[in-house]
């Protein structure tokens, strides 16, 4: 099976900075694998939270995660700061896609690239719905040309 690659522009438009606690960890001593998605989930709340959103309300209504792609790239430990970077590569009729990028601050080195497909989802009907129009005005100012597009 190939494992899969993921390839990002050196900036991205939103950043969130964290710290690795203890009960982030795995046995292994370092960063747990299902952290880095609660990161990303992290740094995707607080891009909301700066546009007047959030996941339960983006102009009425909700999020919810389609599919998500994590390439890891190196280990992170309890203490470590970690810069995640976001940027939208695409908007589609019922949703977009985030991409992200966690950094180990103190020396600059990645620890994993993400992809998540959100869409735009009612829970009352549990069903589908087209994104809003001005949430994708407002998530335009942060779509980022992907280096293989």
């Amino acid at each position: 099976m190939r494992r899969i690659r993921l390839s990002l522009p050196e900036a991205l438009p939103f950043t969130f900075s964290l710290n690795v606690r203890t009960t982030d960890l795995n046995y292994g001593g370092h960063l747990a694998h299902q952290q880095v998605l609660v990161y990303c989930q992290e740094a995707r709340v607080a891009f909301l939270q700066s546009l007047g959103y959030s996941e339960i309300d983006l102009e009425g209504v909700g999020l919810i995660l389609a599919d998500a792609a994590v390439q890891y790239r190196a280990e992170a430990f309890a203490g470590d700061q970690i810069e995640v970077a976001l940027g939208i590569s695409a908007i589609h009729r019922k949703g977009f896609d985030c991409v992200y990028r966690l950094m180990r601050m103190h020396d600059q080195v990645e620890i994993a690239l993400v992809k998540t497909g959100l869409v735009c989802f009612d829970y009352n009907s549990r069903s589908p719905q087209a994104i809003p129009d001005a949430a994708k005005e407002q998530f335009r100012r942060y779509v980022i040309k992907l280096p293989y597009d």
